[in-house]
């Protein structure tokens, strides 16, 4: 039967690309000699199914031989007659008659790819040009079979900071988040679809499609600024950069907004300013206010309503005031009994 690779990574036949990663990755880390000290013989064993598993599942031309036809298969043993290998190992679809595995390299190029590249660099570490040795896949010597590592592959501070001498991160991306007045009163889930190259596992850069959800919070100001961490292209030996979505507010139709007070502008007669009016509203989550005026309404005034301004985003229980601003329309023209009247009521 040969080597189970989907077992020694502990994943099912039908893993995909990125599951199979993050197995490898974790179960590299576990068994990694290095991190097996007082058991190293059998973690280096380990540790050499682990790196030859994932170099197999991870090329789809390897992997599709050996889901038919097992380890054997890859080394070129031909199946028995009744698989109907005979044939696959005969005709012409650009399949080699056996695989083979670049044993001194393939460790150093998969560990380096995982945690170099993805891990963001590791500090300190230097990899030698052989770093597992030449019998990392089995008929070598005894002993640690020619592992040899130089550096501190496994220091303290493997996940520590990026050397930047090595990797440079790219400069942010900006984008606008249009967001109405009611979004910002009540608060919202906007879903945002984003195209992006990613470096796939193969080293090819390929384009994905990703949905990115922004929960809006009450009170959210226009320049509040959200912040996807490296959702920016991938490119080699770059730190892809960080994706900003900034708050704008959209222009609405009855209330302006200052800070977290709401402003709505209210067209009132003379004669409503002299004797009072009331004032008829629609709030941004739907409420309808009755707002009686009874003060005489002079150049500047404003009536301020408590509490029915914008949520406070610190504390959303907490919001602004609504501040109602007139504008008188006055008369353009009064007859003469008119003129008359106003003088005597409001002569001296």
């Amino acid at each position: 039967m040969g080597l189970d690779y989907y077992k020694i990574l502990k994943v099912s036949s039908n893993v995909n690309d990125e599951d199979l990663k993050k197995a490898y990755k974790r179960l590299a880390m576990k068994w990694h000699p290095d991190k097996n000290p007082l058991n190293n013989e059998d973690a280096e064993a380990k540790f050499k199914q682990i790196v030859e598993a994932y170099e197999v599942l991870s090329d789809p031309q390897k992997r599709a031989v050996y889901d038919r036809y097992g380890e054997e298969g890859l080394k070129g043993v031909a199946p028995p007659p009744e698989s109907g290998g005979a044939s696959f190992f005969s005709t012409g679809y650009g399949i080699p008659t056996t695989f083979q595995f670049n044993q001194q390299n393939v460790a150093d190029e998969i560990f380096s790819e995982f945690f170099g590249a993805f891990g963001g660099g590791l500090r300190g570490t230097r990899f030698s040009s052989s770093l597992f040795g030449d019998d990392i896949f089995g008929g070598g010597g005894g002993g640690r079979g020619g592992v040899r590592f130089s550096g501190s592959v496994f220091g303290d501070d493997i996940f520590g900071s990026t050397n930047q001498a090595a990797l440079r991160k790219a400069p942010p991306i900006e984008n606008w988040l249009h967001c109405s007045l009611e979004e910002l009163y009540k608060g919202t889930a906007k879903k945002m679809k984003i195209s992006r190259e990613i470096v796939h596992i193969s080293g090819n850069i390929m384009q994905v499609e990703e949905i990115l959800t922004i929960n809006v919070r009450p009170g959210w100001k226009k320049g509040t600024k959200i912040t996807f961490a490296e959702k920016g292209n991938q490119r080699p030996n770059v730190i892809p950069a960080d994706l900003i979505f900034i708050i704008e507010e959209k222009p609405h139709n009855v209330f302006t907004r200052e800070g977290n007070d709401l402003i709505v502008a209210q067209k009132i007669s003379l004669v409503d300013a002299l004797y009072g009016c009331t004032v008829h509203l629609t709030t941004l989550d739907g409420r309808n206010l009755t707002i009686p005026i009874h003060n005489i309404i002079h150049p500047c005034y404003e009536e301020v309503v408590p509490r029915e301004g914008m949520p406070i985003q610190k504390d959303p229980s907490k919001r602004g005031n609504l501040r109602i601003k007139f504008d008188v329309k006055f008369p353009t023209r009064l007859t003469p009994e008119q003129k008359s009247g106003i003088k005597k009521l409001l002569g001296p």
